[in-house]
């Protein structure tokens, strides 16, 4: 076996570890829910185990991700990203990321909507790139222009929108609840 390959196996039981614990996951809870056993998922984590196939498509469903991901597959040379544009009944959707019950990431461009204020659960951070966006959260209203940024809490009454006829373009990302961004630094007052 070439030194390449070697090194891409061992690397795959560490980042196994790490999504698992990333996702704030048992061995046993994981077992659960890919029907292997949790000294297999063990053995796997810990290099005692080599990965194959019919180990590694459980887990890469379990986890959510490419089985490219999973492995750290070398790149391929192509660096470019085809993003596909969704319509949506609020505008124009890009999902940046693919993660489904981690964080999300979309592009969007908001076409004027009516106001209805919404809840649910999770965290929002909202971006401007273009335009103008109205905030709504409760009581409070905020305008934010490009370069601005908005985080809150969803479990509040929210809504957004452009405030005319216009639309506003945003990086939108969306969490579970508790996914809020850590400041490692804060700039002097």
């Amino acid at each position: 076996m070439d030194a390449e390959l070697e090194r891409t196996l061992a690397a795959i039981g560490p980042r196994l570890r790490a999504l698992r614990r990333d996702r704030a996951l048992t061995l046993a809870e994981l077992s659960a829910m890919t029907g292997i056993s949790v000294s297999g998922l063990s053995r796997l984590e810990s290099g005692r185990r080599r990965p194959t196939l019919e180990l590694l498509i459980p887990l890469a469903r379990a986890h959510r991700v490419a089985l490219d991901q999973l492995i750290g597959a070398p790149p391929t040379g192509d660096p470019r990203v085809h993003l596909k544009p969704l319509r949506h009944p609020r505008g124009m959707l890009v999902p940046l990321t693919q993660y489904p019950g981690r964080l999300q990431v979309f592009k969007q461009v908001i076409a004027p909507r009516p106001r209805r204020l919404v809840t649910h659960e999770g965290y929002e951070w909202l971006f401007v790139l273009a335009g103008e966006l109205v905030l709504v959260l409760g009581d409070r209203e905020l305008t934010l222009r490009p370069g601005e940024i908005a985080e809150f809490d969803t479990a509040e009454p929210h809504w957004f929108g452009p405030p005319g006829d216009g639309s506003a373009e945003i990086l939108h990302i969306f969490g579970r609840h508790g996914d809020r961004a850590r400041v490692r630094a804060r700039p002097d007052a």
